[in-house]
């Protein structure tokens, strides 16, 4: 089995095998999940030198979807992603660090236009060549991030007490690239 350590070379993303959600509180009692359907990413590096590491993904963030229409809607809309003004997030690394099997992966975020430092640490799930002769690598990642931080600040009060939607959102990153 490949480590992370022996992984070389550029790799693309494959959208049709990564998921790039997110997970976030509503009305304070359960959860709603979505994710980006159309992105595009490149990933390259020497895993002898995790300084190497170099990742750009850009996001059209229309194409984000929980699965319900008027939810997604609001989501695009003033209030939240603003998908008419802002047509994409990015993600650019600027550093990276391995711990065994696992790498922390530091980059500048951009969401409607403000730009944070978010680390992400990802799982390395391994490396295979699928039935068509391409070399696959996979990782899964997970970080949580404020949404008032980039500007995202719309909110209900609930009779209850609390909020409709939390402020904390977790990314969740389930990675396949192909290798160049």
């Amino acid at each position: 089995m490949t480590t992370l350590s022996e992984l070389n070379g550029s790799y693309t993303l494959d959208p049709a095998h990564t998921r790039l959600g997110f997970v976030t509180r509503h009305a304070m009692v359960t959860k709603v999940r979505g994710s980006f359907t159309d992105f595009e990413g490149t990933a390259s590096g020497n895993g002898a030198d995790p300084s190497s590491a170099a990742v750009s993904v850009t996001i059209k963030t229309d194409s984000f979807t929980t699965g319900v229409a008027d939810r997604d809607g609001h989501i695009k809309s003033g209030d939240f992603l603003e998908v008419d003004k802002y047509p994409t997030i990015t993600f650019v690394s600027t550093g990276a660090a391995v711990s065994g099997e696992d790498l922390e992966l530091t980059g500048d975020l951009t969401i409607k236009g403000i730009t944070k430092s978010v680390t992400i640490p990802f799982e390395f799930d391994g490396e295979a060549k699928d039935p068509f002769g391409n070399t696959r690598i996979g990782f899964e990642g997970k970080t949580k991030i404020s949404r008032k931080d980039f500007g995202i600040t719309w909110n209900a009060a609930l009779e209850t007490g609390g909020v409709l939607v939390s402020d904390e959102i977790t990314l969740e990153l389930e990675i396949s690239a192909i290798k160049a």
